[in-house]
């Protein structure tokens, strides 16, 4: 099979999930790693059998087509456009950039490169959310008119021993894990078109609560609880949450309301997970799934569906206008909030293409 020549750009934690996936994906070609801390490159080198490089030699090198980009998010765009330089396509991290502004010049840096740049989350491309698209699209709820989405946990500094970034400027619940419940929102529903929002932040800082940091405060520098009223060009209305505030909770992750039906929809930070159905007035009862990628975890699979379109010469999904269109939604949610007004959007996208659940594993 052909594949392309793949560099990774930053080792911390979220690199062994691309890792661990890469193996089942053909066209990707690991070829090094790198992190401006050398150790931590050369921990992963060790563990997966993958050369450690500089990031500067990693940028040099003319076997790598593609960087994959997994720096901590106010790095994104300053990685992207080092990689974009050296003529290379980039596959990032979610979310595509911390502010909208630089999002769109990393778009822009690209496409007058003729280079792709694609992003994280992929997760809508696993089975779990593949048969909710297909039974959507094949009306099985009639046509979607609302929808619900939660994410609300009590906050990361309970388990994370550096959580400083979730809560300093380009953090925060939304940019954080909005990503993944937008994403699957706009594969399943298409295009926002103007959204409202309202924040609030209940503790000016947070007490780390685990590893060598343990008892240290952290400043809250962002909004920790926030509410979003979006509108679909479909028309669909759709109320969406993201939460550092709260302990528990009885909210499923996604629900979509449709003129004869529900559904409910499965973690989005996941691959895996039961579709369920309502048809009218009778109980859920859980849909059959027909695609790959629904046990386990794929966190490389939008990279995997880049690289395959580049050789094929077609549209990837985990493309620029879909990260960049969430990216305005998150900023929007928020500068309405700020602003007390509702916000249109200014970008679109189209609906990733679905996955053809015939085709062979590992192959788009």
């Amino acid at each position: 099979m052909r594949s392309i020549g793949i560099g990774i750009i930053g080792c911390g934690n979220i690199s062994d999930a691309y890792l661990k996936a890469a193996p089942d994906f053909k066209m990707l070609r690991l070829l090094a790693v790198a992190d401006i801390n050398t150790a931590a490159a050369e921990a992963k080198s060790q563990a997966y059998g993958v050369p450690a490089k500089s990031v500067e030699a990693l940028l040099n090198d003319p076997e790598i087509g593609i960087v994959l980009n997994l720096t901590t998010p106010q790095y994104h765009v300053e990685v992207g456009l080092a990689a974009i330089a050296h003529g290379k396509h980039v596959y990032s991290e979610k979310p595509l950039a911390v502010t909208f502004a630089e999002g769109q010049k990393l778009v822009a840096a690209a496409r007058d490169a003729g280079l792709r740049v694609g992003c994280a989350p992929d997760t809508f491309m696993g089975g779990a959310h593949q048969t909710a698209r297909r039974l959507i699209d094949a009306g099985t709820i009639g046509r979607p008119v609302a929808a619900s989405a939660f994410m609300q946990v009590p906050g990361h500094e309970l388990w994370h021993p550096n959580p400083d970034f979730y809560y300093q400027a380009g953090g925060g619940p939304m940019l954080d894990m909005g990503p993944y419940y937008l994403t699957c929102l706009i594969n399943m529903l298409g295009p926002v078109t103007s959204v409202s929002g309202m924040a609030a932040t209940s503790h000016p800082e947070r007490t780390i609560a685990s590893g060598p940091r343990a008892g240290e405060m952290v400043a809250v520098e962002v909004p920790t609880h926030i509410s979003g009223l979006l509108t679909f060009a479909s028309g669909a209305s759709v109320t969406i949450t993201t939460s550092f505030e709260v302990w528990k909770h009885g909210h499923n992750p996604i629900e979509v309301y449709g003129s004869t039906g529900s559904m409910i929809v499965a973690d989005p930070n996941r691959f895996d997970g039961d579709t369920q159905v309502a048809d009218g007035r009778d109980d859920w009862k859980v849909a059959e799934m027909h695609h790959h990628y629904g046990d386990g975890n794929y966190r490389i699979i939008g990279l995997a569906d880049m690289a395959a379109a580049i050789l094929d010469d077609r549209p990837h999904r985990a493309d620029d206008s879909l990260s960049l269109h969430v990216l305005e939604v998150m900023e929007g949610i928020l500068a309405s909030a700020e602003r007390g007004a509702r916000l249109t959007m200014t970008t679109t996208c189209e609906r990733p293409a679905p996955l053809d659940p015939a085709r062979p594993f590992g192959e788009f």
